[in-house]
C-alpha cells in the first residue's frame, strides 16, 4: 500500500490526492485523527507516513512559504520521535527546506508570546496539529514517517480570532464560524485578509515541494 498523507486543512488534502497520495483529512482535531490513521493502518498498513500541510512557525524569522522537512516531532509530553533518516535525506535532495523539529501541538498556538514559549521550552521550529498523531501512530505500527510542513503563520503574528475557529470534520473551514467572529470583532478583517495572502503561499510551495520530490515521495525504504 502507498504512503498516507495526513492533514487537517481540506486545501492541503487536494494537493496531496493531486500527487497520487491516499489522505486522511481530519479538520485539525488529533482525536479524529488519530481515529481515522488507526482505522486506516488497521485495514492494511501502508508504507510509510507523512504529515503534510501548513504549520505556525515558532523559530524567529521564518517567513510565509518557508518549507520544514522536519528532523523529528516532538509530543506534547516531551517525547521526541525522530523521522526515517534515510527516507528524509532522500527527499531533502529534491528541494530546498529547513530541517529541526516540529511540535506535535492539540491546539492551535495563535499568539506571538505562546509560540515564543514553545520555542523557548522546546526548540522547535514550527508547530501543527497532526504531526504528534502521525508520529505516535508510525511508532506504534512500526512504519516510516516524514513532516513536510511549509509556514503559514510567522512567530511574531498574533492569529486573529476568527482563525481559530474549528474546522469542519472534512478539513473545510467552519464559515458560520468565521462569520460570526467577525461580526464580534470587524477590526481582524484586514489581518485575515493577509493570513489568507501567506497561507496560499505555504500552499504554493506544499505543491511545488511534492512536484519535485516525485516519485521518491511514495518509496520510503528502498
Amino acid at each position: 500500500m502507498a504512503i498516507i498523507a495526513v492533514t487537517g486543512l481540506r486545501a492541503e488534502a487536494e494537493i496531496a490526492r493531486k500527487a497520487g497520495l491516499p489522505v486522511i483529512c481530519a479538520g485539525g482535531i488529533p482525536a479524529h485523527t488519530a481515529a481515522m490513521l488507526g482505522q486506516a493502518i488497521g485495514s492494511g498498513a501502508p508504507s510509510g507516513l507523512l504529515s503534510f500541510g501548513i504549520a505556525g512557525g515558532l523559530a524567529p524569522g521564518l517567513v510565509p512559504g518557508t518549507l520544514v522537512l522536519a528532523d523529528a516531532v516532538i509530543a506534547s509530553d516531551g517525547t521526541r520521535h525522530p523521522v526515517d533518516a534515510a527516507w528524509r535525506v532522500r527527499i531533502a535532495g529534491t528541494f530546498s527546506a529547513l530541517g529541526g523539529d516540529v511540535f506535535g501541538g492539540d491546539a492551535i498556538a495563535a499568539a506571538a508570546t505562546a509560540k515564543a514559549a514553545l520555542h523557548a521550552r522546546s526548540g522547535a521550529v514550527a508547530v501543527d496539529l497532526e504531526s504528534a498523531v502521525v508520529a505516535e501512530a508510525a511508532s506504534r505500527a512500526g512504519l516510516p514517517f516524514l513532516v513536510l510542513r511549509a509556514i503559514a503563520d510567522p512567530a511574531e503574528h498574533d492569529l486573529p480570532p476568527a482563525a481559530s475557529a474549528r474546522l469542519k470534520p472534512d478539513g473545510r473551514p467552519d464559515l458560520r464560524a468565521v462569520f460570526h467572529s467577525v461580526l464580534m470583532e470587524p477590526g481582524q478583517i484586514a489581518v485575515l485578509i493577509g493570513l489568507a495572502f501567506d497561507t496560499r503561499k505555504a500552499l504554493r510551495a506544499l505543491s511545488r515541494a511534492l512536484a519535485a520530490a516525485g516519485s521518491l515521495l511514495a518509496a520510503p525504504r528502498n
